[in-house]
């Protein structure tokens, strides 16, 4: 189905309800057109990272459904699926059978090896300044130990989470794996496709292994030429600087608009209406605009839209005024650090007051003239501390959503 210049909702499959077919019928029922498409985060099977570390796609996670009830759901909208593009689960066949053969594996060159990559560059490397150069999520270099069925160890490129193995994006077999995944993902009714980390995919010796340009526009450009026959569009995921948004955008991808959330926070904390007025002037055309999404709000995207001093200090109303937020849950200890983003949903960052998040919706609509495509969550929802403390994430739950659609007489 063609992309429209409507609302698209964001949700996990098990968030309105227990699979995706219950979430049709929630969206048949209650939604109907009043939205156009539909972005179902990772529904594939996965161990851990709430669906983003896959270890296949070729399935649909049965907790969630099946094919069919995927493609039902775009005879109805259209649909956008993620793609991790950086990395894939250790339970993945590639890595089990790396695992198991060493060498003699068919995925001996999926991984980027630890040792052989640095090995190229030189005697002695990597230095200590190779690896603070690293633009990375964690404190420590982002390597992981593999122990071989033959009793060698070696270590594999891990920029993220312990199940998250970085794939070698330049190798033959990770390209085919990349054809034909993406080839089956617009076959089952993918009409766009999220890179997700994609920016962290491409590595290079004496870079920050981040965005690493010009290979990144090579990584993009196949990604592109693959999906083209069948009309599918990208949308390449990044938290960053505005400016690599907008250089992504003047290749002619769709980008996210992540530095609104925390400008339009600045604005409604301080009743100051010049920056985010300066951003809407200035911000790329062909983007998704939003408020809401299940990774927290952006703190880096905004660099340089509000100043240093204005960022500190919507940081600091949003940890005084957002119900139930604390710096520490958005610390290293619930894998996150709020020089990144803040993790809260936009409504408790507005105190879980219905008309300052109403208002927030409303300037969103009010954006949608000068975007393509508008971005949105369907429900006000409240942080979840239980879950987060739990697992990390402040996805809210189908019975918590449930709860909130009632108290907001939501029919």
């Amino acid at each position: 189905m063609p992309i429209q210049n409507k609302a698209m909702l964001i949700t996990y499959s098990d968030s309105m309800g227990k699979n995706i077919k219950e979430t049709h019928e929630v969206l048949k029922n209650y939604i109907g057109d009043a939205i156009g498409g539909v972005h179902l985060l990772p529904f594939f099977p996965s161990t851990g990272d709430r669906g983003f570390a896959p270890y296949r796609y070729d399935v649909v996670d049965s907790a969630f459904g099946d094919w069919d009830d995927v493609e039902a759901l775009g005879e109805d909208y259209y649909l956008m699926f993620d793609f991790m593009i950086n990395h894939i689960s250790k339970k993945s066949v590639m890595y089990q059978d790396f695992k198991e053969k060493h060498d003699d594996s068919k995925y001996n060159d999926f991984f980027i090896r630890w040792e052989k990559f640095w090995e190229a560059a030189g005697k002695g490397r990597p230095t200590q300044k190779d690896i603070d150069l690293i633009y990375k999520r964690k404190d420590k270099a982002p390597e992981q130990e593999i122990d071989f069925a033959d009793g060698s160890k070696e270590h594999l490129w891990n920029t993220f989470g312990e199940e998250q193995i970085d794939i070698n994006v330049k190798s033959k077999v990770a390209q085919e794996f990349f054809k034909q995944t993406l080839t089956d993902m617009v076959n089952h009714g993918a009409d766009l496709i999220r890179l997700d980390a994609f920016a962290y995919a491409v590595k290079k010796v004496d870079t920050n292994d981040f965005f690493v340009e010009p290979e990144i526009w090579d990584l993009l450009n196949e990604v592109r030429d693959i999906l083209a026959p069948y009309k599918a569009d990208i949308l390449p995921e990044i938290h960053e600087h505005y400016t690599i948004p907008e250089k992504i955008s003047d290749h002619g991808y769709f980008v996210y608009d992540f530095a609104l959330p925390m400008t339009t926070l600045y604005t409604l904390y301080s009743g100051k209406t010049n920056r985010l007025a300066k951003w809407l002037k200035m911000s790329p055309m062909k983007q998704f605009t939003t408020l809401d999404t299940h990774d927290g709000i952006g703190v880096v995207d905004a660099k340089d839209i509000l100043t240093d001093d204005e960022i500190e200090y919507a940081s600091n109303e949003l940890y005084k005024v957002g119900a139930n937020v604390k710096r520490k849950y958005s610390s290293a200890e619930y894998h996150n650090l709020d020089i990144y983003q803040i993790n809260s949903t936009y409504y408790s960052a507005l105190g879980d007051n219905d008309d300052a998040y109403l208002l927030s919706k409303s300037l969103l609509l009010v954006f949608q003239w000068f975007t393509m495509l508008v971005y949105l969550l369907a429900q006000m929802t409240l942080n979840y501390l239980k879950r987060l403390r739990k697992v990390g994430t402040l996805t809210v739950t189908t019975t918590l959503r449930m709860k909130l659609l009632r108290k907001f007489n939501v029919q």
